[in-house]
């Protein structure tokens, strides 16, 4: 797969091959849907907690005799059906999180990449580098070139400059190829990667 390579100001910078492993499958949905699920289950913090009947403080002495009321037969004003009592079963502190396994994360990871090519989604850039730290310059740029929500991927080291001046633009994240996932990758429209990005996301997909 041939794709053309621009640069910031919108000039070519001619063309690159891209493999066809990672960027020319057919996608499938259940694969990506599998690989957000896990992503989205491990960032879930779990620390949701309630009250059960031992947490609940209040005295432990019986309410009323057992006998005699004409009404039901209760020993603790704790128990779920009272107002203020302790929750039955309600919810604790737990990890959301479940296995899957490596190879079928990297292979989401070529889905998600190879959705966004089919998609017309996917452009190549030569550097994302700046010489000054500019937010209004980066979002001139992102203007110009169309780019409305993006991501974009870059190689192991990103541009300081870039970075900051993409910082306070809320369309436009910027990770390192080794922070590449499937999650940013389909949340966005469009898939902006480097050179330096692609080369690094074949070498660690491979």
């Amino acid at each position: 797969m041939k794709l053309d390579v621009i640069k910031l100001d919108g000039g070519n910078a001619g063309s690159i091959d891209l493999d066809e492993a990672l960027f020319g499958l057919e996608p499938r949905a259940d694969i990506l849907h599998r690989v957000v699920r896990w992503q989205r289950a491990k960032a879930q913090a779990g620390t949701h907690s309630v009250l059960g009947k031992s947490d609940v403080s209040y005295s432990t002495k019986k309410i009323y005799r057992q006998k005699g009321t004409g009404g039901a037969r209760h020993g603790s004003k704790k128990a779920p059906i009272f107002r203020h009592g302790g929750v039955y079963k309600g919810p604790t502190p737990r990890s959301h999180a479940h296995d899957l396994p490596k190879k079928f994360r990297a292979l989401g990871l070529r889905h998600a990449l190879s959705a966004k090519a089919k998609a017309g989604e996917l452009i190549i850039l030569d550097t994302a580098a700046l010489a000054e730290a500019k937010t209004a310059q980066l979002a001139k740029v992102a203007k110009e070139l169309g780019w409305k929500r993006v991501l974009i991927i870059d190689g192991a080291d990103l541009n300081e400059n870039f970075v900051k001046a993409a910082r306070n633009i809320e369309t436009i994240d910027v990770l390192p190829s080794i922070g590449a996932n499937v999650y940013d990758i389909l949340k966005r429209d469009q898939l902006v990667i480097t050179k330096a990005g692609v080369e690094a996301l074949e070498a660690r997909l491979k």
